[in-house]
This record gives C-alpha cells, structure tokens and sequence, in this order.
C-alpha cells in the first residue's frame, strides 16, 4: 500500500512475479501439453495473481486489464489452442477469467 492507500505498487509487483514465473515455465518445458499447462499455471503464476485478492483486488480498468493480460499470454504457451481466441483458449483449458475468480471471491 503506497501513501495514497493504493494497491497499485502492489499488483504492479504480483504482475512481474507472475510474468517471471511464466518465463521459467517457457524456458523449461517448451511442449507442455494441456494437463501439464494447467497444473503448472494454477500452482505457480495464479496462485500469485489470486493471494488475498479480496484485500488489493483492482478497481481501475488499467489494472484489471494488466492483471488479466498475465493469463492471455500465459494460455498462448498451449500449442494446440494458441491460434484461438483468448474466450476459446479459456474454454479449452477450462480455467475461468481472474475478474471472474476475484468476484467468485468476493
């Protein structure tokens, strides 16, 4: 929390975690398969993404977009549905839309 009372510093900070944990997973399993992809992606980058998001949940579209742009790259590492749409790539991997989950939360 900054000295405005803003989660910003916050999500900026769990965005890059969730980037950097992303890349490893890239670096290290180049042909992950859907199984392998989901297991990986809840237990390592999501579980930054949702840690107490009822606290620093965002509110500016920027955010919510910014944090929401970590699962669409995140869904193109599946070969088979990396040429889908983001909406197609979700139904695929059957994994719902972090604003989704943070209402869920909520």
């Amino acid at each position: 929390m900054d000295s405005k009372f803003s989660f910003t510093d916050h999500i900026t900070v769990q965005i890059n975690k969730a980037y950097s944990i992303l890349g490893i997973i890239k670096r290290n399993f180049q042909h992950v398969d859907k199984d392998a992809f989901v297991l990986l992606y809840k237990a390592l980058v999501r579980s930054h993404l949702e840690y107490a998001n009822t606290v620093w949940s965002p509110y500016k579209q920027y955010l919510i977009e910014a944090v929401e742009k970590v699962q669409k790259r995140a869904t193109k590492l599946v070969r088979e549905c990396k040429h889908l749409p983001y909406t197609e790539r979700l139904k695929y991997l059957k994994l719902p839309t972090l604003k989704y989950c943070r209402h869920r939360g909520d």
